[in-house]
């Protein structure tokens, strides 16, 4: 099984985040095999976007797709703005609650194919989602894919010099003594991993900034010398009414 397909499995089949998202509230955590514990911020999460969200929605550009989507409060709020905007997660009560919303959501992982790939506006990579995979090459490569070129991607990074790679497993209370589904794969990134990646990879960089005690850096791709088909916003998500993706297909990604 890739990392990949493990991570989706895992989260799919993580009881306390599906609990966690339907109530509301945590605890949560990623957990690592040596027993550290990484907070998740279920509240935040699943309250209406704040002041800081909406500061990073304000830099999106045309057609959005938010990775890792959770429980939906980007997607709404870019909705609410007459935005066109996807959200996806391997997280069937993730996406559930998005639709809630009144956001349009697909349970899927950014490494299975999506609608409207090479012709999304802005990717967001928000709330750790850099992590999904455990190798940030790869998924800067797939987001890459994702975008037309010269697209934009903003993603939330971890304060500070971290460039960490784990197999964790999701976790309701500190003292859990098991975690429901296999460990995956995920990685932590500070701005200044993520743009060496980037730059790696032929990203440009072209804004960090902090706010709120969080990070976050807007890249953009390499520009293609020939021409590419224009973001349609009816085209890129019209097939995609939310709709309750089948249960053999645990998909997207958080």
């Amino acid at each position: 099984m890739s990392g990949q397909t493990a991570a989706r499995v895992a989260w799919a089949a993580a009881d306390p985040y599906a609990t966690a998202l339907r109530t509301g509230r945590g605890p949560l955590f990623l957990r690592r095999a040596d027993g550290w514990l990484l907070p998740l911020e279920v509240e935040r999460w699943c309250a209406d976007a704040d002041a800081v969200d909406r500061a990073v929605l304000d830099r999106c550009e045309g057609a959005v797709l938010d990775v890792g989507c959770g429980p939906g409060r980007l997607v709404a709020e870019l909705a609410a703005r007459g935005r066109t905007v996807l959200g996806i997660d391997v997280s069937e009560a993730a996406v559930d609650q998005t639709v809630r919303l009144g956001g349009q959501a697909l349970r899927r992982s950014v490494f299975e194919p999506l609608p409207g790939e090479g012709r999304w506006d802005t990717v967001l990579l928000m709330d750790g989602n850099i992590g999904i995979g455990g190798e940030p090459s790869v998924l800067l490569e797939r987001v890459a894919a994702l975008l037309r070129p010269g697209g934009l991607l903003i993603a939330e990074t971890v304060p500070g010099h971290v460039d960490e790679r784990a197999r964790v497993q999701v976790v309701g209370t500190v003292g859990a003594p098991r975690a429901d589904g296999a460990p995956f794969p995920w990685a932590r990134l500070g701005t200044p991993a993520l743009l060496r990646y980037a730059r790696r990879a032929g990203w440009r960089p072209v804004a960090q900034w902090g706010a709120g005690g969080r990070c976050f850096a807007a890249l953009r791709t390499r520009r293609a010398s020939s021409s590419a088909e224009p973001p349609k916003s009816t085209a890129v998500i019209s097939s995609q009414r939310a709709r309750k993706p089948s249960g053999e297909r645990p998909v997207a990604d958080r």
